[in-house]
């Protein structure tokens, strides 16, 4: 019997199909690894949420976030995601869009600094 509700894993799947160009653009850098060796998963899912970037061993989740986000609903959702991601014991750090666009490499070091913190 198929079920009527998206599974996770079918869900990951077509968030990952539909990722943004910035998204795409900081996976590049993220995947296999190839951040230091830190390794990071994509659309990873957490209770109710999907991490759009996730390194389980340094529980850090890297968010970007499109012009949406600056409406008040969706502030609002955003603070709700970090607040439960937090609770999970999960560090939750977003950028715009525009910054993987226009400071890529102040992005990638605030990620790398965020990982090494101690």
């Amino acid at each position: 019997m198929v079920s009527a509700v998206e599974s996770s894993r079918d869900r990951g799947r077509r968030l990952r199909a539909n990722s943004t160009d910035e998204e795409r653009k900081l996976w590049r850098h993220l995947r296999a690894k190839r951040f230091d060796g830190f390794k990071f998963r994509r659309n990873h899912p957490l209770g109710p949420y999907f991490a759009d970037f996730c390194c389980i061993k340094q529980r850090l989740i890297v968010e970007l976030d499109g012009s949406q986000h600056g409406e008040p609903e969706e502030e609002r959702k955003d603070a709700a995601r970090t607040r439960y991601l937090s609770e999970q014991a999960y560090r939750v750090i977003r950028f715009l869009n525009e910054q993987v666009n226009r400071e890529l490499d102040e992005v990638l070091e605030a990620i790398y600094a965020a990982l090494t913190e101690l």
